[in-house]
């Protein structure tokens, strides 16, 4: 007999393409190995520069990112606010989801005015990753 509570704990688990920029090489490496254990193929980049360039290279080739999960800040670099109003000149359909720890940030409190489709405060559970990501792929862009 099954757990009445599985669905309550098992992670979503799903194919698809991420394009993961941060500016921490401990953050990128933790989250993109956590991605990929969760069935996804990942690409991770250090700011808004190499995610634009990362981004449109992949869609050029026909095989474009699913999602892009975004560090909002970048110390000395354009991080996710300025990045994501390049990639919707690129791909308008973009699916973005911003990240940072700063949860102060009025980007935080109302990420959907600023052309993101999803939210992840720092730190975060591996739950909270999964579904966000799931959420944010699954949904259609705005």
């Amino acid at each position: 007999m099954q757990n009445p509570d599985y669905k309550e704990k098992a992670l979503v688990s799903r194919k698809g393409e991420i394009l993961l920029m941060d500016d921490e090489d401990m953050v990128r490496e933790a989250v993109g190995e956590i991605l990929e254990s969760l069935g996804y193929r990942v690409k991770v980049v250090r700011d808004g520069v190499e995610a634009i360039e990362a981004y449109r290279t992949a869609k050029e080739s026909g095989h474009p990112f699913d999602v892009v999960i975004m560090d909002l800040t970048i110390p000395g670099g354009m991080g996710g606010k300025e990045a994501l109003r390049k990639l919707k000149g690129i791909d308008p359909a973009v699916k973005a989801i911003v990240s940072s720890g700063y949860s102060h940030d009025p980007i935080m409190s109302d990420y959907k005015k600023y052309g993101f489709m999803g939210i992840i405060t720092k730190p975060f559970k591996l739950k909270e990753l999964s579904e966000e990501v799931s959420r944010v792929m699954q949904s259609t862009a705005q």
